[in-house]
């Protein structure tokens, strides 16, 4: 069954049985997120959410996440500007991930680059 939630003037289908599978138990009330650029799908940043986040990401049409540190509740870009419109979710084969792609506003990193993966570890010679 596909549910729409409105964003904005836009209309976000939600699959309610995939919507039912994603496991939040595994990590402790939590999933990773990674996000990506809907159009270079260069990887901005990777952060966590539970239920309520993925609840306000999917009704807002904004990304919502948790944080672990603070322990609680945020929109991306609420205070900074640096807003994540949510354009699609995507859901990994064992329903403990997901993927948002969004179109970023401003920077993605609070160190002020587009990405938090602005720094090589390792490449090959």
């Amino acid at each position: 069954m596909v549910v729409k939630k409105e964003m904005g003037s836009k209309v976000l289908e939600v699959n309610s049985e995939l919507l039912k599978e994603i496991d939040f138990k595994k990590g402790k009330g939590l999933v990773p997120v990674v996000v990506q650029d809907l159009n270079t799908k260069e990887v901005l940043m990777v952060a966590y959410a539970n239920r309520e986040a993925l609840e306000k990401t999917l009704k807002s049409g904004y990304a919502h996440y948790y944080s672990r540190s603070r322990k609680e509740l945020w929109m991306k870009g609420k205070t900074s500007g640096n807003t994540q419109k949510v354009k699609k979710v995507l859901i990994d084969c064992d329903g403990d991930t997901l993927i948002y792609l969004v179109e970023q506003k401003g920077v993605a990193c609070h160190t002020g680059n587009y990405t938090c993966f602005y720094r090589t570890l390792a490449k090959e010679r």
